[in-house]
């Protein structure tokens, strides 16, 4: 890997950085506080000020340090960069694990990366009511910053080989349709599993993968912003990441344009299959 390539990765992350400490700031400010809020696809799938606010930092930083480049995000969908464009686009949840944030929780987290045409080039995801923070390049590893400032430590993911020992997260659909036929998928996964967990924001799903505080993430529907920079994060760490299918129901309505699932090299085979398994209703 060439000195150039790896300075490019390193000035994107550091905008991440940037971009993520802001929109952070932003949540942490409104946390636990009365704070609007609508609904977007479903009565159950929120949007609150706080994802609006978080957004239009981190937006408006990109702009100012990476005017050419597009970006896409959660609330304020894509845009072009400036002139003739970068060939790079940043992906951006402000604010992933919305009910989490509006019920008091502190599973929330900011998720920043940035692709090529080749694919994912730096990604970084900050848990404000951590402080703790996940980051990836594609040419180096998955380094976890400790929320004190200590050293940042790098991570393998998890070594697990069984999938009967292994702790397994998932997440659900606001669609109750897809949550139907997610019900029944978690159905045949919970026999086999250790345990499950559902955390309610993907991003920290993904880094807890990586981490090794989780063994595997699997869910059958879910938004590129969700995932980009976790993707990276735990493909960095060793772990497998695999597309999971669309998902039709008994009538061919098309109920997920596809999934993810993050494992080790030992259990991705199996967790696939059954992620994938339909049961009858």
């Amino acid at each position: 890997m060439s000195d150039s390539t790896v300075e490019l990765e390193q000035g994107l992350l550091a905008v991440a950085k940037t971009a993520a400490l802001a929109g952070g700031a932003e949540l942490t400010a409104r946390w636990r506080a009365p704070i609007s809020f609508h609904t977007k696809s479903t009565p159950t799938d929120p949007v609150s000020a706080a994802d609006l606010a978080s957004e239009q930092r981190i937006r408006g930083i990109l702009a100012r340090e990476r005017p050419d480049d597009a970006i896409l995000g959660e609330e304020g969908g894509h845009t072009d960069g400036a002139g003739s464009g970068s060939g790079l686009r940043w992906i951006i949840d402000p604010l992933d694990g919305t009910v989490n944030y509006l019920y008091g929780l502190p599973m929330f987290a900011v998720s920043v990366a940035v692709e090529d045409d080749l694919g994912l080039l730096a990604a970084l995801v900050l848990e404000p009511a951590t402080g703790e923070m996940f980051t990836a390049t594609r040419s180096g590893r998955t380094l976890f910053l400790p929320a004190n400032g200590g050293e940042p430590q790098p991570l393998n993911g998890s070594g697990c080989t069984e999938l009967a020992l292994a702790l397994v997260a998932t997440g659900f659909s606001y669609n109750p349709r897809m949550r139907a036929v997610q019900a029944r998928t978690v159905g045949g996964v919970i026999p086999r599993a250790r345990d499950i967990r559902r955390i309610g924001a993907a991003a920290l799903d993904l880094c807890w993968v990586a981490a090794g505080r989780l063994d595997c993430f699997y869910e059958g529907r879910i938004n590129l912003w969700d995932i980009a920079a976790g993707n990276l994060i735990c493909e960095r760490a060793g772990i497998v990441v695999r597309k999971l299918p669309e998902v039709y129901d008994a009538e061919g309505e098309l109920l997920s344009n596809g999934g993810v699932i993050a494992a080790p090299p030992a259990l991705v085979d199996e967790l696939y299959a059954l992620a994938t398994a339909r049961p009858e209703a």
